[in-house]
């Protein structure tokens, strides 16, 4: 079973679109908030902490998959995972789901690129965050 971290999220009504359904941007803001809380749970929410190299990376690409609506105003659970920590990047994946149930409304990833601050050029990851994240790197899938 992989590791994970969980968050739950409000649902409001400006958060809907015309249909009463949770506008498809949004779903894109709250990975970014559960994961701005993944962070903090794991030590590394300090941003504009020069001591923290880490902190500079670039979002290379944000996917989503939509499986089902969420109706109306209320709570979701938002679970993040780490798909793949690579050199300088890392791949979170995330699932959003009802409070009462494994099912997913939608799941999606991000890959970010940890840079340099200067250049901007890839950078890689220093070992002290390697070892903070490598915990939650998921287990390979079975083919």
């Amino acid at each position: 079973m992989s590791r994970f971290f969980e968050t739950t999220h409000g649902i409001y009504f400006d958060d809907l679109d015309p249909f009463a359904i949770l506008h498809n941007a949004r779903y894109v803001l709250l990975f970014e908030r559960a994961l701005g809380a993944f962070w903090m749970h794991v030590g590394w929410g300090g941003f504009q902490d020069e001591s923290r190299p880490e902190q500079f990376h670039l979002v290379r690409s944000n996917h989503v998959d939509y499986h089902a609506p969420v109706r109306g105003v209320g709570q979701v659970r938002i679970r993040v995972f780490i798909a793949h920590l690579g050199t300088s990047s890392l791949r979170f994946r995330f699932l959003m789901m009802p409070l009462d149930r494994d099912v997913p409304y939608a799941e999606g990833h991000r890959t970010i690129i940890h840079v340099d601050p200067r250049t901007l050029r890839p950078k890689p990851w220093t070992d002290g965050f390697k070892d903070v994240m490598n915990p939650w790197v998921e287990a390979p899938q079975a083919s």
